[in-house]
């Protein structure tokens, strides 16, 4: 079982090679890079590439480890007595399974997405290690251990918003997905767009990486600002020659909103193009 790629994801050789590992290892695979590289959609290419079942666990800030094993409804049991309902006597019928139990209980193997698991309590990484690395947890309630049929396949992404936990760390197989190269990005824009036009996509990705240098910026635009971008510059059939000014000095590209997402960074940019233009 090995990851190539596939036709609707540009993957490096470095990034199969990390998923691979992961796999022969066993190990949850943690990925982190910048906001709109492909982490979380990697593990949606890697579970179809394989032709597996793929079970998503998106992490907010009020999450906790315990949600991805099971939650007791304390509550409707509780209801239910009031109103004499029979179901009452098991308890059985008020836990809901979490993501983690789901896949254990799988009669096939599957791949597991804990999406964004920095946006969580620092606890929460802690609180998973016996889970993840026995592949089993204890239900207290039934008084039952959950054990994995198939050991899954896990992804774990992180936008590297707080520091992970080292015995985490040891736990996992890790990888950082490098900002694609112009190259690169060339071949991930041409599988959102295989017919467009190349000096188009030239003057585009000169602006978008030019951009990306600009010192100051609080948010660099990221692959899928410039897919949105691309997306918007082919319906208005913008022509090249539009995307930077006659000399070829620092302009404000059309549709820069697909680009630039706060009015810091818009300031900045409005700025070094008026500076731009006072010394022609």
């Amino acid at each position: 079982m090995e990851f190539e790629g596939s036709s609707s994801y540009i993957a490096t050789p470095d990034l199969m090679m990390a998923v691979n590992a992961a796999i022969k290892l066993q190990r949850p695979l943690l990925i982190k890079g910048e906001p709109g590289t492909g982490k979380t959609m990697l593990a949606e290419e890697v579970a179809a590439a394989l032709n597996l079942p793929l079970l998503q666990w998106h992490i907010k800030s009020t999450t906790k480890a315990q949600q991805g094993l099971y939650e007791y409804d304390a509550v409707s049991r509780l209801r239910d007595s009031q109103l004499g309902d029979d179901k009452v006597r098991d308890i059985a019928n008020y836990i809901k399974p979490g993501v983690l139990w789901q896949a254990f209980e799988a009669t096939s193997q599957n791949v597991i997405l804990i999406d964004e698991i920095d946006k969580a309590d620092i606890e929460f990484p802690n609180d998973l290690l016996r889970e993840l690395d026995r592949m089993e947890f204890y239900v207290y309630e039934t008084q039952k251990t959950v054990r994995a049929r198939q050991r899954p396949l896990v992804f774990i992404t992180s936008n590297n918003e707080k520091e992970l936990p080292d015995a985490f760390l040891r736990r996992c197989f890790f990888h950082y997905i490098r900002f694609p190269d112009k190259e690169t990005m060339k071949k991930i824009v041409d599988v959102h767009f295989p017919n467009i036009k190349q000096n188009l996509l030239r003057e585009a990705l000169e602006v978008f990486f030019n951009l990306r240098t600009v010192p100051g910026l609080k948010k660099k635009p990221s692959t899928s600002e410039l897919i949105d971008w691309l997306k918007l510059l082919v319906a208005e059939d913008i022509p090249p020659e539009a995307l930077h000014s006659a000399d070829r000095k620092v302009s404000v590209p059309p549709f820069h909103g697909a680009l630039l997402k706060n009015e810091q960074d818009i300031h900045l940019f409005e700025r070094l193009v008026f500076m731009a233009a006072q010394g022609r």
